[in-house]
């Protein structure tokens, strides 16, 4: 299963560096080209590739950390997404919720990303938070994942693991996941909480 993050910001900096050090490859891909990552590349390892963004999506797994609406940009890059794993990391803090139809900002992202399969995940915490090592005294640090595919989700609870989080379902995106979802100009009730959960 190949990995793609497209997104060079704080959020897909730190994504990036979980992955250099559980030493999972993963490609990386911003609207700037190759270049401008190689700083990044070089300080993380070679395990950390710079890509363009089309070679980015050809991924099994793409991870969106970009601003909100920038998701219709890079859904308009591919013409099938069928079969892959569309990873929202993304908020909608700000957005009015007339923009929004209503609905969950990740019900938005799916249908841009139509056929894909759409998994809410790494959006609750803050970058800098998201960047430490997911391993403490305490536990391994939690990830929410939420999803209407329970296929998908479990590929990326998998993969939430292999990094070092610990995976928590919250289930279908219009449901549990309207958890780590900000509605408007309020952050729903579980972002920003960092947990952490105790070894068995």
């Amino acid at each position: 299963m190949t990995c793609s993050i497209i997104g060079s910001g704080s959020v897909g900096a730190a994504l990036a560096s979980q992955f250099a050090r559980s030493g999972i490859a993963v490609g990386i891909a911003n609207t700037r080209g190759p270049a401008s990552l190689a700083s990044l590349a070089h300080a993380l390892g070679d395990k950390v590739t710079p890509v363009t963004l089309q070679k980015a999506l050809e991924a099994d797994v793409i991870i969106l950390a970009v601003p909100f609406w920038a998701h219709r940009d890079v859904a308009k890059a591919v013409s099938d997404w069928q079969d892959k794993i569309v990873i929202d990391a993304t908020n909608a803090y700000g957005v009015p919720l007339s923009e929004l139809d209503n609905q969950p900002s990740s019900a938005i992202v799916a249908k841009a990303f139509a056929g894909a399969s759409l998994v809410k995940a790494f959006n609750h915490l803050p970058a800098k938070v998201l960047a430490d090592n997911p391993a403490s005294a305490a536990g391994r640090r939690v990830i929410f994942l939420s999803s209407d595919d329970e296929s998908a989700s479990t590929k990326v609870a998998a993969l939430v693991e292999r990094l070092g989080y610990a995976a928590v379902s919250l289930g279908k995106i219009a449901e549990g996941g309207q958890l780590v979802q900000a509605r408007d100009k309020r952050w729903a009730p579980l972002i920003f909480q960092d947990l952490f959960r105790k070894e068995q």
